[in-house]
C-alpha cells in the first residue's frame, strides 16, 4: 500500500488525526475501508441527468473514471450537477436559464469540492454550458483536475443525407413557409438524434470539447470520441489515472491553463469554425485565474487564425466524421505545424502539447481538415466587429458565408418572442437588419441564444437575405449573418437600444466593423431620452444573476475571479 503524506492536501481536515474521527465514522457508514481513507479523495462530478441526450452517458463514463482512480491509489467520490439543456430550452423563457447554469455549475462544483475537502477532480460535461462550467471551477479550485467530454451524438439520416438538431430548428422554419410538410417535419423529427451524446456539429459543446485538449485540461484524443462508444470508457478510466499522477506531480489547472494556452483555446475555436460562445466562456475561464483575457482578445486571434475544419453547420462533416480522421489531434497537428499554436503549454499528460502530438500524422487522403497552407478562409470561422452601434464588440461566425457585407434597414424587436413571432409569420422584407435587444446578459435576464430565429429564417431561405443582431447570444448552430454579443448592452443604454426602424445599419466582417448611419450628436440625443426597460424577473435565481452579472466582453460572470482572491481552495 503507498502511503500518501496528506499535510498539503484538502483531505487532511476530513480524515487525519483524532479531530477528523466524526468525518471518518460517516466515511466507514458508506462502507468505506481505513486505506481508502488513508488515500487522497478525488470528486469525480458529472451532468448526468436524464434532462437530454447530451448527458444521458455520463454516468457510465463516471464509473470508468472511478476505476481509474481506484487503480492508481486514490478514493473516488462521486457527485453530480445540474444542466440547462439549450436545445429543450431554445425558444421560450427556458433559455434565460442557460447561460446562468453555467455559473451555478462552478459554483455548485466549488461547494461541493470546498465542503468535503477532496483533493483533486475529474470533470465530465455533455451540454453547452457545463462544459466552461466544469473547467471554471477546476481553475477556480485548483487541485489537480482532469476534464472530460461525454462525446458526441451520432448524426441521423434523412433522404439519404446525415442531420444534426439544426436541421430540425431550419425545418420549423421550412415548415411556417410552406417548403416542409408537417408529415415530414415528423419524419425528420425522429430522425435526427439517434443516440445519446451532444449535437453533433461544431456548435458549443464540440467546440468547448475541442478546447479541452487544445487548452491541456483534458487528455489528447478522448474528446471526439462519440458517446455511445464504449471505447470512451477506456479515455474514463485513463482520466482517472492521470488525475492522481497529477496529484502525486501538484501539477494544477492554473499550472497548464495559461495566457497562451487561451490563445490556443481561441485559435482551435477559429480554425474549427466553432460556437461564438466560446467568445464568452474563454474570459470566463480566464477571470478564475486573474488573467485579462477579453473579447477583443479572442477576436484578435480570430482574426489571424485560418479556417482549416469543413464542420457543421458552415461546413458539411460532423463530429463522427472528425473523430473518423483522427480527431481534435488532427486539428491541432495542422495548426502545430502551421505555427499557429504555442506547443510549449503543459498539459494534464504532464508533457507539453507539442510532445503529446510529436507522433500524429496528419491524413492526406480527407476533407475534414485542411492543412493551414491551404485552408478553406484566410480569415477564422468566427470574427469580432466592432463601431458605433457596437463599442464593446460583437460576434459573427463567418465560416460557409458567401457575402461578407451588408447593409440594410434595422427592424426593430425588444424580445425574441417578438422577432421569431414576425419571422414566422413572415413579416419582414429582404434586406432588413433584424434586431432583438434587451436580451444581455442584464437586460433578458440571462443572455439568451437565438437559435429557434436564425433556424426558422435559413429554413424559409431567408438565411443570407437578412442580417441579425442581437446584445443576446446565439447557439453554435447558428449560421447566416448573425452577430450578437454586441455591447454595452441594451438595457446598460448602449446604442443597439437607441435604434429605431429604418436606421440603416452596416456590416464588415472583413474590416470588422458594425456601424450605424447616424451621427454621434443624434445618437446623444437618443441616448438623453431613453429610459431603463424593465423585466419580469424580479425574484429567484434569474434575479440575483441580473444584479451581479458583468459584460458580455469579458465574459458575463459574476464575481471578481483571481483579481479578488486572497486564497485559492486548493491551498487550504
Amino acid at each position: 500500500m503507498t502511503r500518501w503524506d496528506k499535510s498539503k492536501l484538502p483531505s487532511r481536515h476530513t480524515t487525519v488525526g483524532p479531530t477528523s474521527a466524526p468525518h471518518r465514522a460517516f466515511y466507514y457508514a458508506m462502507g468505506m475501508s481505513d486505506e481508502e481513507v488513508e488515500q487522497p479523495f478525488v470528486g469525480v462530478a458529472t451532468t448526468w441527468n436524464e434532462a437530454a441526450p447530451c448527458n444521458i452517458t455520463l454516468m457510465r463514463q463516471a464509473q470508468a473514471a472511478k476505476k481509474g482512480v481506484k487503480a492508481a491509489g486514490g478514493t473516488p467520490r462521486e457527485f453530480t450537477t445540474i444542466t440547462v439543456t439549450d436545445g429543450i430550452a431554445m425558444g421560450h423563457a427556458g433559455m434565460k436559464s442557460s447561460l446562468v447554469s453555467r455559473e451555478v455549475i462552478a459554483d455548485s462544483v466549488e461547494l461541493t469540492m470546498r465542503g468535503h475537502c477532496y483533493d483533486g477532480l475529474v470533470g465530465l460535461a455533455g451540454c453547452d454550458k457545463s462544459l466552461p462550467g466544469m473547467m471554471m471551477a477546476m481553475v477556480r479550485l485548483n487541485v489537480p483536475s482532469v476534464f472530460m467530454y461525454g462525446g458526441s451524438i451520432m448524426p441521423g439520416r434523412y433522404k439519404n443525407r446525415d442531420v444534426t438538431i439544426v436541421d430540425v430548428f431550419e425545418g420549423v422554419g421550412a415548415n411556417s413557409a410552406g417548403a416542409m410538410s408537417d408529415d415530414e417535419l415528423s419524419i425528420l423529427e425522429h430522425a435526427a438524434c439517434p443516440s445519446g451524446g451532444s449535437c453533433g456539429g461544431q456548435f458549443t459543446a464540440n467546440t468547448m470539447a475541442t478546447v479541452s485538449e487544445a487548452m491541456g485540461l483534458a487528455l489528447p484524443n478522448s474528446a471526439m470520441t462519440p458517446a455511445p462508444f464504449e471505447s470512451r470508457d477506456t479515455f474514463a478510466e485513463a482520466s482517472g489515472q492521470a488525475v492522481m499522477r497529477l496529484i502525486k506531480d501538484n501539477l494544477r489547472p492554473r499550472d497548464i491553463v495559461t495566457h497562451k494556452a487561451l490563445e490556443n483555446a481561441a485559435t482551435v475555436v477559429a480554425a474549427s469554425g466553432g460556437s461564438t460562445n466560446a467568445g464568452l466562456h474563454l474570459p470566463a475561464i480566464a477571470n478564475e485565474m486573474g488573467i485579462d483575457f477579453t473579447l477583443e482578445d479572442v477576436c484578435e486571434i480570430f482574426r489571424r487564425t485560418p479556417y482549416i475544419a469543413d464542420l457543421k453547420p458552415g461546413g458539411k462533416y460532423v463530429a463522427k466524421d472528425l473523430y473518423g480522421v483522427g480527431g481534435v489531434p488532427v486539428l491541432i497537428k495542422a495548426l502545430l505545424d502551421g505555427g499557429y499554436l504555442h506547443g510549449d503549454c503543459i498539459t494534464v499528460t504532464g508533457k507539453t502539447l507539442a510532445e503529446n502530438h510529436a507522433d500524429v500524422v496528419f491524413p492526406e487522403d480527407q476533407d475534414v481538415i485542411y492543412r493551414t497552407d491551404k485552408p478553406l478562409s484566410t480569415t477564422g470561422g468566427v470574427v469580432g466587429l466592432k463601431g458605433n452601434l457596437a463599442p464593446d464588440g460583437g460576434i459573427v461566425k463567418i465560416a460557409g458565408m458567401e457575402t461578407l457585407q451588408f447593409r440594410g434597414p434595422a427592424r426593430c424587436f425588444d424580445t425574441e418572442e417578438e422577432c421569431l413571432e414576425a419571422v414566422l409569420a413572415q413579416k419582414f422584407e429582404e434586406g432588413d437588419v433584424l434586431i432583438i435587444r434587451y436580451e444581455g446578459p442584464i437586460g433578458g435576464p440571462g443572455m439568451r441564444e437565438m437559435l429557434s430565429t436564425t433556424s426558422a429564417l435559413y429554413g424559409q431561405g431567408m438565411g443570407e437575405k437578412v442580417a441579425l443582431i442581437t446584445d443576446g447570444r446565439f447557439s453554435g448552430g447558428t449560421r447566416g449573418f448573425c452577430i450578437g454579443h454586441v455591447g454595452p448592452e441594451a438595457a446598460a443604454g448602449g446604442p443597439i437600444g437607441l435604434l429605431k426602424d429604418g436606421d440603416m445599419i452596416m456590416i464588415d466582417a472583413e474590416k470588422g466593423t458594425l456601424d450605424v448611419e447616424l451621427s454621434d450628436e443624434e445618437l446623444a440625443e437618443r441616448k438623453a431620452a431613453w429610459k431603463p426597460r424593465k423585466t419580469d424577473y424580479n425574484s429567484g435565481t434569474i434575479w440575483k444573476y441580473a444584479q451581479t452579472v458583468g459584460s458580455a466582453r469579458f465574459g458575463a460572470v459574476t464575481h471578481p475571479g483571481g483579481h479578488g482572491e486572497t486564497h485559492v481552495f486548493a491551498d487550504l
